[in-house]
């Protein structure tokens, strides 16, 4: 007689198999669907830029939902600081944490804005942030001409340079204006001089002679021209109308950086200016030329001696404490005849 078949017993009442003495998890308990649960709770959590929680199943095998969006809190990324761009006139500059504008900084700091606050005098320093394309020379020059004085008063004033008042300050020491209707200025850009010139004598003759282009003024003839030219005595003369009754020379050499030769080439440079000077002025004229280093070598002591009355130098309040320049003053031109015994004043 046959047995009958065994009845298998339902899935939810069957007892695990076991293998090796260790019962092998349901389905819904198995390791593999706890680290898929995991990964996704992960990627989610990587979405939302959290840092993710390990996952931990729970009593019943189920692995806990993501997090929710809304319940994400990232730190967001700090914005890279914007370099400080190149300051011109037209531009604006951040400087010592306010906005200000160039133009106006340079102009006397009327205008100048803090914020939403009024304007305000930029009485104090202006620190200059260095930029990211600016070398730590041009921040320190940019800087220097925030803080001068004199950049800020020749922007108020019109003037091209602040060289114009050096020439102001020797002009209120020597009276060199007195006087004087015909005017020759070599190395005339970019026309600071002949700006000063023009503002106390504006019926006065001047000529303006250079290697650089300079732009017009009204009143000045100027000529880009080499004053060792032959051509150049007789141009100025015509252009003038007549023998000059000042000659000025803010020209200088360019630099080396080794000041014994610097200052031979300065030297050299105005005992060319003097020679052009002594065809050029008429009895009674004056001579201003830039030197270096406080004063003039023997050789040109002695070239200024012998045309003019007086000979001495100065350094006007105007021309940089850092600066080695000095200016050497001759008046009462006597001509190419006799030498002059008078001594330099300091």
């Amino acid at each position: 007689m046959s047995k009958p078949p065994k009845q298998r017993k339902p899935a939810s009442t069957r007892a695990p198999k076991r293998t090796g003495g260790k019962a092998v998890a349901s389905k819904l308990l198995s390791g593999t669907d706890k680290a898929v649960a995991a990964r996704k709770a992960n990627a989610a959590a990587k979405l939302l830029r959290t840092k993710p929680k390990s996952v931990k199943p729970t009593k019943g095998g189920a692995a806990p939902a993501a997090a929710k969006p809304g319940a994400a809190k990232s730190k967001p990324k700090a914005a890279k600081a914007a370099p400080v761009a190149h300051v011109s006139a037209a531009q604006t500059t951040v400087l010592a944490g306010k906005t200000f504008n160039a133009a106006a900084t340079e102009a006397g700091g009327a205008g100048v804005k803090s914020g939403g606050g009024a304007g305000r005098s930029l009485g104090g320093h202006v620190r200059v942030l260095t930029a990211r394309r600016r070398s730590n020379s041009s921040t320190r020059w940019l800087a220097r001409q925030l803080n001068d004085p004199y950049v800020r008063a020749a922007k108020a004033a019109g003037y091209r340079s602040r060289a114009a008042y050096k020439l102001i300050e020797l002009d209120e020491q020597f009276g060199l204006f007195a006087g004087v209707s015909r005017v020759i200025d070599l190395g005339a850009a970019p026309g600071g001089w002949c700006q000063a010139v023009l503002a106390a004598r504006p019926k006065a003759k001047i000529v303006a002679i250079d290697l650089l282009e300079m732009e017009p003024l009204p009143g000045v003839t100027i000529f880009v021209k080499d004053i060792l030219d032959d051509d150049a005595p007789v141009l100025l003369r015509e252009a003038l109308g007549g023998s000059a009754q000042l000659v000025l020379s803010d020209m200088a050499a360019n630099t080396v950086g080794h000041k014994p030769t610097d200052h031979i080439r300065t030297m050299a440079l105005v005992q060319t200016a003097l020679d052009f000077a002594v065809q050029m002025l008429g009895p009674g004229g004056a001579f201003v030329a830039k030197v270096l280093a406080g004063g003039a070598d023997p050789e040109l002591v002695s070239a200024l001696k012998r045309h003019f009355v007086t000979v001495r130098h100065a350094k006007p309040p105007a021309s940089r404490k850092g600066s080695s320049e000095w200016y050497v003053v001759g008046q009462g031109f006597k001509g190419l005849a006799t030498e002059s015994k008078d001594d330099i004043d300091g």
